[in-house]
């Protein structure tokens, strides 16, 4: 197979990757011909390589880096035990004063910039305001959208050594509770009301809801985002101030170091089996992994500038605001990336010089079916990631053909997990279609087959045979471990089991098949969903699809749900054209018993297609956790085909 995509030799000299492994061959008399090789000291020597990783990116901190490890067996998290630094000062530390640091774009057109010194002036105001009430330990909590005072809101916290967690302003009360009620902030920071496809929101009924339900939290801090003058009057002045009134007149900004192994973000599993996990991320682990990944793999430096569309609560806005850590200018888009059109937000990249830029395989379809095409060079734009969801073959031809030809197309894949990755992209390597581009640095990923035994070329449970610097450091309300242990330790002793289905492929990438626990096994063959959404999206009447196994007489049969596409109705001909579809592309295991058309896919809030929670309800089990679903109005459709 010929490569879509391969770098210049010009643009291989000047990566950061490139810098950092002659720093390696130096400082270590080693030498790399390959990536391949340098992969393979980063997980053999993964102590070493840790350790120069912060040599390489200046991190600051203050104690011994040794040891560097205890942990090697993922017993108990013991990552750098003798290091204390500060997230927020590290984030704030390589900034130019007058470069921008924030550039803020709302779908309305409204657009602010803040340079890295008023960042700073800013979170020195918010954390003179919560000394005293955010000590080390203590959690503040956004209900925010994404907006610059959301990340001076987890700046300020982590300056004094405190804890972020953060969920987006779609979730109702329910989704709220059940992960600010674990979590239990002292501080939590939200505003009075949002837009979204130019609808505006209030919150205040929510607000009124949330702070007698979490009767824990000290004090609300309400910004009117929209400066719409939203009347406050009616929330207990006790409890709730306006963002204005909070703020302090405090000029210095402080940082209170704390042990590298001290919790930084909390995290949420999107599941609807129960209450959401809370996964909860270290200071010093959250740092190096973000690092590495947007450093190393993606190439960011001051000079450029990054955009990833995301809410504050998918984990991809903890990795996009890390890129503080390099001076870039971060973009924050908040709202519809559909209104006015697809095509009008893919246009900022042009019009704000966007050099690298992320979004979902999702997302690409949407731009794909409204037959976008880009007409301009874009020769600052030089990187596209994609997260979610694997990134299908033919979204990279239309991304080659219709957006740009000479760009890096990074398909990543991890997790909130990990608040990060175990396969990204490589701007030194070449891209092939349908294939992430390689393992990350320091990660010691195999795929595992049914014998527990690493294979190449072949599909298998994607695993982590070492620890690595951003495994959780522990779930909350997991006092003996057991449901860490559970989680990922279970099926393989002291080897981490993400759940994913993958392949590594002889030249070093990877094919993602999907979850798993979602995977199919009709007459006891293992079949990836993905295998067969490859196929349902080069039908032009189909819209989206999504495919489960339904257990029957102690087999497995396959089910595809289709959304239609306008104007279309499923008809005996259609039916026929995807199984024919399916059984030529992959093989006559994977064409569905049934075919079956619903209103709607039903997608979580970070974009991943929900195919455990219709298992669910085609096996009659109920789903806990709706708060998850970014669509839960068409749950009910599904229940008919039990």
């Amino acid at each position: 197979m010929q490569p879509l995509w391969s770098p210049s030799a010009k643009r291989i000299e000047k990566t950061q990757i490139t810098s950092f492994q002659k720093s390696l061959e130096e400082k270590f008399q080693r030498s790399f011909s390959s990536y391949e090789e340098l992969h393979r000291f980063s997980v053999e020597e993964n102590e070493l390589f840790w350790t120069h990783l912060m040599d390489f990116y200046g991190v600051l901190y203050v104690g011994s880096l040794e040891p560097v490890c205890t942990d090697q067996g993922f017993s108990k998290y013991g990552w750098f035990p003798n290091v204390s630094l500060n997230f927020a000062e590290n984030l704030l530390a390589k900034g130019a004063p007058d470069q921008c640091a924030l550039h803020f774009i709302h779908e309305s057109g409204k657009q602010s910039k803040i340079s890295y010194s008023e960042l700073k002036c800013d979170v020195a105001r918010l954390q003179g305001s919560l000394r005293g009430l955010i000590n080390p330990g203590d959690v503040l909590a956004c209900y925010m959208p994404n907006i610059p005072e959301t990340v001076i809101s987890m700046l300020a916290a982590s300056s004094l050594g405190g804890v972020f967690t953060s969920t987006s302003c779609d979730f109702g009360v329910e989704g709220v509770v059940d992960r600010f009620g674990q979590s239990r902030p002292k501080v939590l920071v939200t505003v009075s009301s949002y837009q979204y496809n130019g609808k505006v929101h209030s919150l205040i009924p929510k607000l009124k809801e949330i702070a007698e339900k979490l009767d824990f939290i000290e004090k609300i801090v309400v910004l009117d985002f929209l400066e719409n003058g939203d009347d406050l009057s009616e929330l207990d002045s006790s409890i709730f101030t306006s963002w204005q009134d909070f703020l302090s007149d405090e000029s210095v900004l402080d940082y209170y170091r704390v042990p590298f192994s001290d919790p930084q973000y909390i995290m949420y599993s999107s599941g609807t089996t129960g209450r959401p996990k809370c996964i909860v991320h270290s200071v010093g682990g959250t740092l190096l992994q973000h690092l590495k990944e947007l450093g190393l793999h993606t190439d960011l430096t001051s000079e450029k500038s990054i955009l990833y569309f995301t809410t504050c609560g998918w984990m991809m806005w903890n990795w996009l605001v890390s890129s503080l850590a390099f001076g870039a200018r971060v973009c924050l888009y908040e709202g519809s990336p559909g209104l006015p059109s697809l095509g009008e937000f893919f246009e900022i990249i042009k019009r704000e010089e966007i050099n690298i830029f992320g979004t979902s395989p999702k997302f690409l379809k949407a731009l794909q079916d409204s037959d976008y095409i880009n007409r301009d060079p874009l020769d600052h734009f030089e990187t596209l990631l994609s997260t979610g969801a694997p990134l299908l073959p033919e979204q990279y031809d239309y991304i080659y053909h219709f957006l740009k030809k000479d760009i890096c197309v990074s398909s990543i894949a991890g997790g909130t997990d990990v608040i990060g990755c175990f396969m990204l992209g490589n701007p030194n390597l070449p891209v092939y279609k349908g294939e992430i581009q390689c393992l990350g640095l320091g990660m010691d990923v195999a795929a595992f087959n049914d014998s527990g035994v690493a294979v190449i070329g072949e599909e298998g449970e994607l695993v982590c045979r070492k620890s690595f610097p951003s495994r959780p450091i522990y779930f909350l309300g997991d006092e003996d471990g057991e449901r860490i242990k559970e989680a990922y330790f279970n099926k393989y002793p002291n080897v981490w089991h993400h759940g994913d289905f993958i392949q590594i492929t002889p030249r070093g990438g990877v094919l993602v098949y999907g979850r798993s626990d979602a995977t199919l096994n009709p007459g006891g063959v293992r079949i990836g969903t993905a295998e067969i959404y490859r196929q349902t999206e080069l039908l032009p009447w189909i819209t989206d699809s999504l495919c489960v196994g339904r257990a029957v007489d102690g087999d497995v049969e396959v089910v595809l749900f289709i959304k239609l596409a306008p104007g279309k109705e499923l008809t005996d001909a259609h039916i026929a054209e995807v199984k024919g579809a399916i059984k030529e592309g992959t093989t006559p295991r994977h064409v569905p018993r049934h075919v079956w058309a619903v209103t709607d896919i039903p997608y979580t809030r970070s974009g991943k297609k929900m195919e455990l929670a219709i298992s669910r309800i085609l096996s009659k089990r109920p789903l806990q956790n709706i708060e998850a679903v970014a669509n839960p109005e068409c749950l009910e459709e599904y229940e008919k085909y039990q």
